[in-house]
């Protein structure tokens, strides 16, 4: 098979998929007999990302693998093919997200103790189903309590190939700079600022559906999928 035809079939698939793919599921496009070397799929995302170079979609690498994506410049006004009120979110749970984030593994005590208020169980709730934190042990204490970290899905949604590429909490100014995905308009609220407020704070996070909303809606900014949201994720 020619290296333009694999390149072809690659990015058919990016921009069918409306969300990031990984190598192996690349690699499973093929037929066995056809089945191209993982060097040849490697050329055809690097032959891929220059072509994109200078236009107004990108091929962006995460954990989670390829997608292909709109650039930030021109994803406020793609978004508006999508004009639905936006997900918001509390200065609450994005406070407990960085500290996640940044911090893990953490325990909720260990966030309450930072942020000086209750962790609501439903902001944690609301992360899980997310999927953008998991369980990933038990802290050696009486009660074992769960540590938390963050997913692949976490890293997706933000544009992240690690967690090594998180910015120093001096130089984030928003979550839009993070790379937020499409599947829900995100918006930038400030991440580094949030765990440096969090003494601050004094509101209960029983509040959280109430005060300090951003709205999610400016950026997908950062990173829009090729493909509209799918709305049953």
């Amino acid at each position: 098979m020619s290296a333009s035809e694999i390149r072809n079939i690659v990015e058919a698939a990016l921009l069918a998929a409306g969300k990031s793919l990984t190598f192996s599921e690349l690699s499973q496009l093929f037929d066995e007999q056809d089945r191209p070397e993982p060097a040849a799929i490697r050329t055809a995302l690097a032959s891929l990302a220059e072509d994109y170079a200078g236009r107004p979609i990108e091929l962006k690498e995460t954990g989670a693998g390829w997608r292909v994506q709109v650039r930030r410049a021109y994803a406020a006004t793609v978004a508006r093919l999508w004009p639905e009120r936006p997900q918001r979110y509390s200065r609450a749970l994005l406070e407990t997200l960085a500290l996640i984030a940044y911090r893990q593994p953490i325990t909720r005590a260990e966030i309450e103790s930072v942020r000086g208020v209750a962790v609501n169980p439903n902001i944690t709730k609301t992360l899980l189903e997310r999927q953008w934190i998991r369980v990933v042990g038990h802290r050696d204490l009486p009660g074992r309590p769960e540590l938390l970290g963050t997913t692949r899905e976490f890293l997706e949604y933000f544009g992240l190939r690690s967690l090594d590429e998180l910015p120093p909490l001096t130089a984030l100014h928003s979550l839009g700079e993070l790379d937020p995905q499409l599947d829900l308009p995100v918006a930038g609220e400030a991440l580094a600022s949030a765990v440096a407020d969090t003494g601050d704070e004094e509101s209960s996070d029983a509040e959280a559906g109430e005060v300090d909303e951003f709205d999610a809606a400016a950026a997908a900014s950062s990173g829009m999928l090729a493909s509209p949201p799918d709305d049953s994720r």
